[in-house]
This record gives structure tokens, sequence and C-alpha cells, in this order.
């Protein structure tokens, strides 16, 4: 999905994962989902070992769920990125009320655990995890300074690619990969975040990696990019920066469930990242 920059060329990669590692991958992002879902409406029986009944559900929702299950995709995909190429890489999201998703994946790793040991990772702690979030006493619903590793809290309209740069300077090594919401997409600051590239020095800055999510629908309205023809999508992208990185995908049931190209990013350029292809 992802090459860094090296002045070497990158050895040929298939451009169909093998079934064996989509299997895996489907299997964190279908326990990262749940892990999501259960944040956002459970309030008790996190395994549903009893028949649903209100008592179990809180009783006011906060927390969106249209944006959860992409970023849980992302997540996934550039996890196995990091891992297959050792790539120095963070994970940013500008997407409103998008902490189930994150606070997913750190209790999934252990990490979350480690730093509140009474969130354990057993049913109780799961109980526990899904109780606290955007719950009296508990956790926001955005990626919050109490989410480990947390620098952009995520939800606060356009700043996203601001912060991203701002990682990238003076980290020649990082990959910033930032996830813009589509009703983010919408506002000033974001419009403005996209001239960050010109200030990339690519003697000793790294590379930002916008991600356009458009799950069709913004926090009550639909999104405007997602409702204009994908042709005037990538005009309207390519002015503000050459896109580098294509993605697609599909239901895990064909081989063919995750295709990507990926071209070497530009030196002093950002990568565009545009999935419009749902299941």
């Amino acid at each position: 999905m992802v090459q860094t920059i090296s002045e070497r060329k990158p050895a040929a990669r298939p451009a169909v994962l093998p079934d064996a590692e989509l299997r895996k991958l489907d299997a964190l992002w279908r326990a990262s989902n749940y892990l999501s879902v259960g944040q956002i409406y459970l309030l008790d029986n996190p395994l549903l070992r009893q028949r649903l009944t209100r008592e179990h559900i809180k009783p006011r929702l906060l927390g969106h769920w249209g944006t959860t299950p992409g970023l849980n995709f992302i997540y996934a995909h550039l996890n196995r990125v990091i891992r297959a190429r050792d790539a120095n890489m963070m994970y940013l999201i500008g997407p409103g009320h998008g902490g189930p998703a994150l606070v997913a994946h750190a209790y999934l790793e252990g990490t979350y655990s480690e730093v509140y040991p009474n969130i354990s990772q057993d049913e109780e702690g799961m109980r526990r995890l899904f109780k606290q979030f955007s719950f009296p006493g508990g956790i926001p619903s955005h990626v919050a300074p109490e989410t480990p590793g947390s620098i952009h809290e995520g939800g606060e309209l356009g700043y996203a690619l601001s912060h991203a740069f701002g990682a990238a300077f003076d980290n020649p090594d990082l990959i910033v990969a930032t996830v813009i919401g589509d009703g983010e997409a919408e506002t000033g600051p974001l419009a403005t975040g996209w001239h960050g590239n010109k200030f990339l020095n690519p003697a000793r800055d790294g590379c930002v990696l916008p991600i356009l999510h458009l799950n069709g629908y913004k926090i009550a309205n639909p999104c405007f990019l997602d409702r204009i023809p994908r042709s005037e999508l990538i005009k309207l992208s390519t002015r503000r920066s050459p896109p580098r990185f294509t993605s697609r995908w599909r239901r895990p049931s064909t081989s063919s469930w995750m295709t990507s190209g990926a071209s070497r990013p530009t030196r002093g350029r950002t990568a565009l990242g545009s999935d419009r292809s749902g299941p």
C-alpha cells in the first residue's frame, strides 16, 4: 500500500495479497469493528452471552459508527505495511467521534490494558471498556489525550493535515498517514492544510499521506465530495497535490478482495489516498 522514499527501486510485489494474509486482516478488521460498536452501544453483556435487552444498551449514544469501519480498515492495512516493510509510520485521524476505532486497536494490541490495568483483556475488562466510552466518568468519543499515543483528537474539523505536516517536519523517515473526514474536507482550515506540502523539505522532512475517507455523510447531511462525479473529485484532488496512491476493495469473498497500486512519492510532495469503493 505504501512505499517509503528510497533511492533503491523496491522489489515487485503481487497486486493481490495471499489468502492467508487476507483472512488475518479480515479477522483483525472484524474484531476491531466489534469492539468499536460495543463501545458505542453497550453498557453490559459485552460478549452477548445473554439475550440482548434494553438494559444492556446505553441511554445516550455518542460516537459515529459510519466512519469507524473505514478507520479500522485503514488501520489494519497500514499495520500490515509497517510489519512487512518495517516502516516508520504514524496514524492520524481527522473524522469526529472516531475514538472507538483507535481505542479498539489499542485494546487489541494490549497497550490499553498496560496503561489502564483495570481495563483487562477478559470479559470483565471488555465490559468496562464498553461502559466507559462516552459515559459519565469515562472517556470522550474522540481520540482524546486519554487514548495511548494520541497527538490529534479528531473532530476539530479541518486541522488534521496541519497537524500531520507538523509531525512530518524534521522527521525524514516518518510517514504520517492522515485520514480526512468527508465533513472535515469541506472546511476552510482543511482547504488551507493542503498547502502544507509546499513547506516540506525532502532533505530533512518526512512524508504526509492524506487519505480522503468518503462514507457519504457528515454529522447530519450528505457530504458534497461524495456527491460529485469521481472524475471531478480526481481533478479537484490533482489540483491540490498530484495523486500517488489509489485503492479499491470489495468483500473478502473473492481472492481479489484487496488490490492496490502505489508509486513512489515524489520528494517534497504528499501522496493522496482516495478510497471510494465500499462493500
